[in-house]
Formats: structure tokens, sequence, C-alpha cells
């Protein structure tokens, strides 16, 4: 008797904790910087792996989103903490109080130092620009004009 009351009960607990599996999601082929910001904020928006609202707005307009709870993003093979983007006229994004750095403007920050996230960024053939941020945090950045 006990054997058939711990199943379902076990069954239902697993099945409860599905929503707070990660998910992992690799951003490799979006940082070939081949789309835009829209496109890959909202792909991101719409797949549940950030908040669609941004937790900052830089002065140039660049939006900082939050990966959500149990969302193990990756770009590189580097931890992503944060996406940014910008895309002029768009209402996805909050306008920042200076000059905006591009129209169209995307990418990840991520945990690791600028020399090997400039090599394996490299290595993949993108053309990204790699920017420092803060010692072993450094933004991956696709910019169109």
């Amino acid at each position: 008797m006990k054997r058939f009351f711990v199943r379902p009960v076990l069954l239902a607990l697993m099945l409860s904790a599905l929503p707070f599996v990660a998910r992992a999601a690799s951003l490799d082929a979006a940082l070939a910087c081949e789309e835009s910001a829209h496109k890959f904020i909202a792909d991101l928006a719409a797949q549940q792996l950030i908040d669609p609202k941004p937790m900052r707005v830089e002065s140039n307009s660049i939006n900082a989103f939050s990966p959500v709870r149990g969302a193990n993003l990756n770009a590189y093979g580097f931890s992503v903490f944060a996406i940014v983007g910008y895309e002029q006229d768009d209402p996805i994004f909050r306008v920042g109080n200076g000059e905006p750095l591009a129209k169209s403007a995307y990418g990840a920050v991520v945990w690791g130092s600028d020399e090997k996230v400039q090599a394996a960024v490299t290595a993949a053939g993108s053309t990204a620009i790699v920017h420092h941020v803060a010692p072993h945090v450094t933004a991956i950045f696709c910019k169109r004009s």
C-alpha cells in the first residue's frame, strides 16, 4: 500500500519543481552580430530567459536586463549575468538622458577576463566588440550604426 502512495507523491513533487529547473541557452549564434537588438532582446524575453523590464538604463540608452531565476545563459563558454541592448524608436527599450550609443546595439555581460573572452570571440569568427567592464567582467557587444 505504501508503494502506491509514494510513487504518485514523488511524481507530483517532481512535476511541481519543473518551473524551477534551470534552462540553459547559448547566445553564441546571436552574438555573431547578424540581427537587431529588438530581435535579440524580444527572443530572450519570449523564451522567458530574461526579465522584459530593464533593471537599469544607462545615459547612452543601453538597457540592462536580468536573466530570470533558473536561466543559465552563456556566451562563448562564459557565464552571462546581464543582457544589454537598445534600438532606436523601439518601445521595448527605455531612452537614457544622453546621446544613444547606436541605432541598434545589443550584447551580453559575462564573467571572464578581456583576453580570454576576446580569444573565444575571435576563434568563433564573430565581429562582436569585446569591452572591459571591470576585473574579470567583460561585455560582448554587437553594434549597428
